[in-house]
């Protein structure tokens, strides 16, 4: 009996070490989740980003980690499915324990997404631009607001194109919804009449554009020069910009400006009869910076193909992360509380030649661009900002926002703060 309890105790302590010794080699690595639609018709854009993660995770292991400690990716997919997103983004906080998760695309998912995040005191960082309306402490949006994409792009058709018709046509989701209504409040407070303002919205992988494109030429050849203001999203920009060149709607006829196409987009299409629309974003492949180029060398080196492109939410991607490796360091922890405290008022390097800070509404400064298709699927260039815009989470153009600001700064630590009945409402620190 004495060497049979000899024998089981010696069994339990090999155990008990065995189990030590796999939860000292899991603590070895800080995983880092990636959220990103892998299938289905989101994943048009989506793998480039989760391809971009795992390159910015690679090279950041090559710098040494971070703490000390080498990163390892978690990687998911949520296959366009918007009540999936949630679940993944669970399993990653839950189960996988990941000290941040990067990802979402359209403003469903990371609405999917958000109650989770701030449930479980994770972090998301949300690479695309999106409608505003929204300031969570446990989100931090490195993709544009309106006010960095939407309201400058349509300042520039109406003061350098003259634009005075408008179609504001999108993907029938929370995103083009918001930002259309957004755009129409703005249109309506300089002048345009509603007679002038077209609004129409069509599903996710929406496929037979003929009637709509049809629609916009009549509503374009009344007299008036006429854009399309575009926040359709995904696959459904292909056979959108298929029947537009099947038509003839040339870019001098009705020039379409894009919030949700680049260049990953429009590798997928002929663009020779797409040359001289417009898209509206705060990067482009094309732009000649030293930081650029490298990003550029180092993805082609990743991926090993010098055919693929780069895009703008790659870049919120690059800012993103390297915002959390700096929140990270500057906080000695991976803790959430203590990274959410320490990334306000941090500072990277863009990949345009500039810098981007986090503020303390959890949006980035962000230069625009409004950039012209050519026949390669590039863009030029045609107009840009003096300096960053700060990104603002609250439209100053709706009723029940323009009073509103966006604080995570103690003694405030509100994202949802009346100036006028100095009261906070929604989400706010314990």
């Amino acid at each position: 009996m004495k060497q049979m309890n000899k024998k089981l105790a010696t069994a339990t302590c090999a155990l008990a070490l065995s189990i030590a010794a796999i939860t000292a080699q899991a603590s070895d690595t800080i995983k880092v989740g990636v959220l990103h639609s892998l299938s289905g018709t989101m994943a048009i854009s989506e793998t480039t980003l989760k391809d971009t993660m795992l390159m910015l995770i690679e090279e950041q292991n090559k710098q040494g980690g971070v703490l000390g400690k080498q990163l390892e990716a978690v990687v998911v997919d949520p296959a366009s499915d918007w009540p999936l997103f949630a679940e993944r983004a669970r399993e990653l906080l839950e189960r996988d324990k990941v000290a941040a998760i990067f990802g979402a695309w359209t403003s469903v998912s990371r609405k999917s997404v958000l109650p989770v995040v701030e449930e479980l005191n994770g972090l998301l960082f949300y690479p695309v631009q999106y409608e505003g309306e929204e300031s969570s402490k446990n989100v931090f949006y490195t993709g544009a607001a309106p006010n960095q994409q939407a309201i400058p792009a349509v300042d520039y058709l109406m003061n350098e194109l003259g634009i005075e018709r408008w179609v504001l046509a999108g993907t029938d989701y929370v995103y083009p919804r918001t930002t259309n209504r957004i755009l129409e409040a703005y249109l309506k407070s300089k002048g345009v009449a509603e007679a002038d303002i077209m609004i129409n919205y069509t599903p996710f992988g929406h496929s037979d554009w003929q009637t709509i494109v049809s629609d916009i030429r009549r509503f374009g050849g009344e007299g008036k020069k006429t854009a399309v203001v575009s926040t359709i999203n995904g696959d459904a920009n292909v056979p959108f910009y298929r029947e537009l060149g099947a038509q003839g709607v040339s870019a001098e006829d009705i020039p379409v400006i894009a919030f949700s196409v680049g260049e990953e987009e429009l590798s997928g299409i002929d663009t020779a009869p797409l040359v001289g629309h417009l898209a509206a974003w705060n990067y482009f492949m094309s732009i000649d910076t030293e930081a650029n180029d490298e990003f550029i060398d180092t993805w082609h080196a990743f991926t090993g193909d010098t055919n693929r492109v780069t895009n703008d939410p790659m870049e919120a991607h690059y800012i993103g992360f390297n915002m959390w490796v700096e929140a990270v360091n500057k906080a000695g922890t991976t803790d959430p509380s203590a990274v959410q405290e320490a990334i306000i008022g941090v500072t990277v390097p863009n990949l345009t030649g500039g810098y981007a800070a986090m503020m303390p509404n959890h949006h980035i400064t962000k230069p625009v661009f409004i950039g012209e298709i050519q026949s390669d699927g590039q863009f030029e260039v045609v107009w840009q900002t003096p300096s960053t815009v700060v990104g603002d989470a609250w439209s100053d153009f709706l009723e029940g926002s323009k009073d509103i600001i966006s604080d995570w700064r103690k003694p405030l630590s509100c994202g949802n703060y009346n100036v006028v009945t100095k009261t906070c409402s929604g989400q706010n620190f314990e």
